[in-house]
């Protein structure tokens, strides 16, 4: 027996028209994507056919009620039977054709329709007959699943729609899905506007829908265990978008953009109200899959619910790293470079064009700026349209005028931000100490204002006017841990001298100069090294020394340095003088090696008591001939068998030792200096060599040092006034014998070293001389005991402050409307740089958005708005801080609420009340100025405690209180 229609029955048409009218709607259509057909059972189909072909109304052959009982696995879940084969158990006929065939004879009751869609498939079009199967639940309560079919062709927002309507959830809640296809891996249906083809869901698959929190986190990013203590922070209840950040490992940069966006009203209630969710484009190449915006919104909904101290945007770093490599890691960065980054991205993300047409641009042509402009900002926006542009983008004019030909080119360019220039000043101040070639007087601290792209000669010249000594007189150095870091050349820009560095200005002569560095020794020898030498370190000022350009030995240098150091450097009395006796009980092998080290390490100077076992020498005008002038003693060398009789005594040379007493007077060291000893002789190339040996010198040495004397006799002795100096006599040499013995201690040692202030290998042991370069390096090695007794390191350090340092050095305030001035000033272009094409003397402002960075009043093309108001007037909302190096260096905002309009400071997870006072400060890196049309009036009342500059917002300080540190989301659904 048939059961009655689900549908009302119609009285058909005659027989043949029936015939007709089927057969030409199945002649007429073909599969077209996106189309409805339906199956019908074969049977009855053929049962019709052949009821309507005998033209009988009457005819046994009537088929009834339309029937696919045999189409069915079973009649309680309607399930398809597998396997089915077109044209033997089922045809598929249009819906027109179901339609009507329905309202002829109806269908068995109860019995679905089986209504399938035309799919376009990789390879072809044809009628999906078995659509997907997929498993629907909920993220909260998944043990309740719900079975559910959809065609290929559907989008996946249609099984958004399911189930939400399957599982009451509220309208206008926002949700996402997750496709699950294993017990473990799940990925997100990002694109709920792709079908389910495309989307990759298969029959026998699970979809998880999941709400997002009230306090903007989702489900799925709150791990299991973790969720007592994320409870017991739900009680929480804080002003909205008063929020900290947590700082991951140096991102207060990102924080501090972060916070200044947040606290742009038109760009935070666009997403606050999922306006953003209609307008993802997945689909950009130039965007990030819709990614960047999807992870902002997170932040955003989770700072604004009111419900955290700190929000931990760890899901959105990672995102931006992804699509930036360059923020990968935790390295400091600055913040605008993010800011720009993020706002493109955001641009793209929501970008409502999705195919960018090519727009060919037209030349001004005299054409008034209003119409240019309207016309560039309308091409701007078939191109660009997104809720960035709404708020943050405008144009600028830019004019160019081509140097050659005089043409004038007008264009409205696009710009989203500005960075404007500051105002700075040509020239720069700089403080140097002044060392003079006086030895008692003290460096002298002097205020130099320079020319900022000058040279060191520019320096020089302007210390010059001060000292009176001349430019080309001066030495500019760094010095840097007791040692020359570098010397600077009379061309070298001042650009490579920080203000950090301690700059040195030494006046020298025209003699060679030396750079003398102070060392210590140890008091033990420095056996880890494998040599017998003693260790050493720096200490003090280094100095830079002018000798004469003729010879001079290390006891000359002695007294010269003792001279150059007479400031803070007490000469030992007669009566102080320290004696060394060899040790007794040692045999001859250890006093060969103490002698030895002792020559090397006292450069072999040494001077005998002289009272009754050593005689002395006489000083004579000789002795004052070769005192140099007073500027230092050079030295003359005789030949071995060259004597003459002065005053009945003789003087004999014979390579021996210098004999030196520390602390003599002038006459006394230069007597001595007329000995033979090591040198140092300035040779043809201006560079200086010094006699490492300890000994005499070679007869090559000697011979030099005759020629010299022959070529350059002093004036008494060209007068016949001063006699030569004479070699040792015999019997000179046998006294001294007995005095070998004992030997006078020296304060220091000179030793020649390389510009870092260490002796390299070999250098001044082997007995050769060794040559120096442009610039020779000599180290004073101060015996410990004789720097503690004869060096004040207090006086060493004085110095005198110049009148130039007196005056107050101001830094300069820099207004914010210089800096927009500076920016709109002509610019001429040079004519040598072709590829410009033509300069850019002058830009305005076309104000088209209700967000600037900068404050462009008095710059705008359209003066008047719609009210007869100024649209120039813009109010500051947000700074981002920025403390320190360019490198380094710490991060923090101000940003005022939209809601209740109270100022606070954002320094990472720790929030405080601000006053407007104290927002002008001198680290404000980006300013974010609302158009005050734009702003509206707070909906909240100002905090009763506000006034009170340092009463905390929240009381967060750890990042620990989001509850989502070192947890595994649930289901590993946070694989995004």
């Amino acid at each position: 027996m048939a059961t009655t229609t689900s549908a009302a029955v119609t009285e058909p048409p005659g027989l043949e028209t029936q015939r007709k009218e089927i057969e030409s709607l199945l002649q007429e259509h073909e599969l077209r994507a996106g189309d409805t057909w339906y199956l019908v059972e074969r049977r009855w189909y053929e049962q019709w056919k052949e009821y309507v072909e005998t033209g009988d109304q009457n005819s046994s052959s009537f088929p009834g009620q339309i029937d696919n009982t045999e189409l069915f696995e079973e009649l309680d879940s309607y399930h398809l039977k597998e396997h089915l084969v077109e044209n033997e158990d089922f045809v598929l006929i249009p819906a027109e054709a179901w339609h009507k065939l329905l309202a002829w004879y109806g269908m068995v009751e109860v019995q679905p329709a089986l209504e399938r869609k035309v799919v376009d498939m990789p390879s072809l079009v044809k009628v999906e007959v078995y659509p997907v199967e997929i498993f629907l639940c909920l993220h909260s309560n998944m043990e309740n699943v719900v079975t559910a079919q959809f065609s290929r062709a559907d989008h996946i927002h249609t099984i958004q729609k399911v189930m939400m309507k399957q599982f009451d959830v509220v309208e206008g809640a926002e949700t996402r899905l997750w496709m699950k296809s294993s017990d473990t891996s799940c990925e997100r249906l990002r694109n709920v506007h792709v079908r389910v083809l495309d989307s990759c869901l298969s029959s026998g698959m699970t979809v998880i829908m999941e709400m997002r929190n009230a306090d903007g986190t989702w489900p799925s990013s709150r791990p299991q265990i973790m969720r007592n203590s994320v409870e017991e922070h739900d009680s929480y209840r804080g002003q909205p978008g008063v929020s900290g950040l947590t700082n991951l490992g140096n991102t207060c940069f990102m924080n501090s953009a972060l916070q200044c966006l947040s606290n742009t009203p038109p760009l935070t209630e666009y997403f606050l109200r999922n306006a953003y969710l209609e307008e993802l484009n997945f689909t950009n190449p130039l965007g990030m899959k819709g990614e960047i915006a999807e992870a902002y919104a997170d932040v955003i909904k989770q700072m604004w619910s009111g419900m955290h101290y700190s929000v931990v945007p760890r899901i959105f770093k990672t995102k931006v790293g992804h699509f930036a490599s360059q923020f990968l890691g935790y390295q400091q960065h600055d913040s605008q470079e993010l800011l720009s980054f993020l706002l493109d991205g955001l641009h793209e993300d929501l970008n409502r064009v999705k195919n960018k047409e090519y727009i060919e641009l037209r030349d001004a042509a005299g054409r008034p700026d209003q119409e240019v402009a309207e016309e560039a900002w309308r091409n701007h926006r078939r191109r660009n349209d997104s809720v960035i542009v709404d708020t943050f983008h405008g144009l600028f004019k830019s004019t160019l005028v081509c140097p050659e030909c005089r043409k004038v080119s007008v264009t409205f360019d696009p710009f989203c931000y500005l960075s404007v220039p500051l105002p700075v000043s040509k020239d720069r101040v700089m403080e140097v100490f002044f060392v003079s070639l006086d030895p008692v007087a003290k460096p002298v601290q002097h205020r130099l204002v320079v020319p900022k792209a000058g040279k060191v000669f520019d320096l020089c010249s302007v210390l010059s006017e001060m000292t009176k000594i001349p430019a080309n007189q001066m030495v500019v150095a760094d010095v840097f841990n007791h040692r020359f870091y570098k010397l600077y050349h009379a061309d070298e820009s001042l650009s490579c001298i920080l203000d950090r560095d301690d700059i040195f200005v030494y006046e020298e002569g025209d003699e060679v100069v030396l750079a003398l560095y102070l060392r210590e020794r140890s008091h033990y020898r420095d056996y880890g090294s494998g040599s017998s030498s003693y260790g050493t370190s720096l200490f003090g000022h280094p100095l830079l020394m002018t000798v004469p350009r003729g010879q001079c030995s290390r006891d000359a240098l002695y007294h010269l340095f003792l001279q150059r150091l007479a400031r803070y450097v007490r000469p030992p009395d007669p009566s102080e003088e320290v004696e060394e006796e060899d040790e007794e009980g040692e045999d001859d092998d250890d006093d060969d090696e103490e002698e030895e080290l002792y020559k090397t390490q006292t450069n072999g100077v040494s001077y005998d008591d002289g009272e009754d076992d050593c005689e002395r020498p006489e000083p004579s005008k000789r002795d004052h001939c070769c005192d140099g002038g007073g500027q230092g003693p050079a030295v003359t060398q005789t030949q071995p068998d060259q004597t003459q009789e002065s005053g009945g005594e003789a003087q004999a040379d014979e390579g021996a030792s210098s004999e030196v007493r520390a602390g003599c007077s002038t006459e006394d060291s230069a007597s001595a200096s007329c000995s033979a000893g090591a040198s140092v002789d300035a040779g043809a190339s201006g560079g200086a060599s010094v006699d490492a040996s300890a000994t005499g010198p070679t007869d090559s040495q000697q011979g030099a040092g005759h020629q010299q004397q022959q070529q350059q006799p002093c004036e008494e002795e060209e007068r016949g006034e001063c006699p030569p100096c004479l070699p040792q006599t015999n019997e000179r040499q046998a006294k001294r014998k007995g005095c070998e013995a004992r030997r006078r201690k020296l304060l220091f040692s000179i030793q020649a070293v390389n510009s870092n202030g260490t002796t390299e290998r070999g250098m001044g042991e082997d007995g050769s001389a060794f040559s120096f370069s442009s610039q020779p390096y000599v180290a004073m090695d101060w015996d410990p005991d004789m720097k503690k007794k004869y060096y004040n390191e207090n006086e060493a350090e004085k110095y005198v402050k110049h009148q130039s340092m007196e005056v107050p050095h101001q830094q300069t305030t820099v207004q914010l409307q210089e800096c927009i001035e500076l920016f709109t000033t002509v610019e001429t272009l040079e004519e040598e740089n072709p590829w410009y094409y033509c300069p850019t003397p002058g830009i305005s402002i076309y104000p088209t958005r209700s967000i600037l960075h900068l404050d462009f009043s008095g710059c705008l093309l359209r003066k008047t708005g719609t009210n007869g108001e100024p649209p120039s007037r813009y109010d500051l909302i947000a700074v981002s801080n920025h403390y320190g190096g360019l490198r380094d260096g710490h991060y923090t905002s101000y940003a005022r609420n939209k809601d209740n309009g109270q100022w606070y400071y954002f320094d990472d997870s720790k929030v405080t009340y601000a006053r407007e006072e104290q927002i002008v400060t001198n680290a404000a890196y980006l300013l974010f100025y609302h158009r005050q049309d734009k702003i509206r009036q707070p909906t909240l009342p100002a905090p009763l405690d506000s006034s009170s500059p340092t009463q905390p917002a929240n009381d967060v300080t750890s990042p620990k209180h989001d509850g989502m540190e070192g947890a595994t989301p649930c289901v590993n659904m946070e694989t995004d």
